[in-house]
């Protein structure tokens, strides 16, 4: 029986906030040595070539199993999020950790910690890896888009709108001020640029899926 294995990964509040939410169960990360499909039609990665199927499509499921820094379906990944150690006149023997997500007060006598800087036993939130694969940005669909923790903005002519942002906007609000979010795709397009991303260049990304699990 394969061991389950524990990983630390990094979201920002609004993630941390779509997680809690249920609105987010997959994310994707850029690969950070970039793959490419060589002259032949092999998926290859740095001097590693993966090679190809009978039908002469790159294949990449021996780079995910082998190479995913994430891990493997099965594995658990422990969120890092803003946090700090406090203490509070009412309990002054005792030290509690709070989350800038969802303890948003400012009264607690000292600076908020980066979540790089979180500990294991701090961790509140642990996932649970359901599947793991490899591919370029740009091909998302419209349910994985919103399943990246888009907010449902409204709906016109019968088709949907998102956007990544909290606000909420008034129907038409996406023609009238040139908000993106008519689809889907569009909204995680500006969430994949608003946290440093180019989506134009189209990366190869993990696509991660998960689900919560209790601690």
């Amino acid at each position: 029986m394969s061991e389950i294995k524990e990983r630390p990964i990094l979201f920002s509040a609004p993630m941390v906030r779509a997680i809690l939410e249920g609105r987010k169960t997959v994310t994707r990360r850029a690969i950070k040595v970039q793959p490419h499909i060589d002259a032949s039609g092999n998926f290859c990665v740095g001097r590693s070539n993966y090679g190809q199927d009978g039908y002469g499509r790159p294949v990449t499921k021996h780079f995910v199993n082998g190479c995913c820094p994430y891990g493997k379906p099965g594995d658990r990944l422990w969120v890092r999020e803003t946090w700090a150690r406090i203490r509070v006149a009412q309990a002054p023997d005792q030290e509690w950790v709070v989350y800038c997500e969802s303890d948003n007060r400012t009264d607690y006598g000292g600076p908020w910690k980066p979540g790089i800087h979180m500990f294991r036993r701090d961790s509140r939130i642990l996932l649970e890896i359901t599947d793991v694969r490899v591919e370029r940005l740009q091909e998302i669909s419209e349910e994985q888009a919103v399943a990246e923790g888009l907010i449902w903005q409204g709906q016109e002519n019968g088709k949907a709108f998102y956007s990544h942002a909290e606000r909420k906007y008034p129907p038409g609000a996406h023609q009238q001020f040139g908000i993106s979010g008519v689809d889907a795709i569009s909204a995680f397009r500006n969430l994949w640029n608003s946290v440093g991303g180019d989506w134009d260049a189209n990366p190869w990304v993990w696509c991660v899926s998960f689900r919560r699990v209790e601690q």
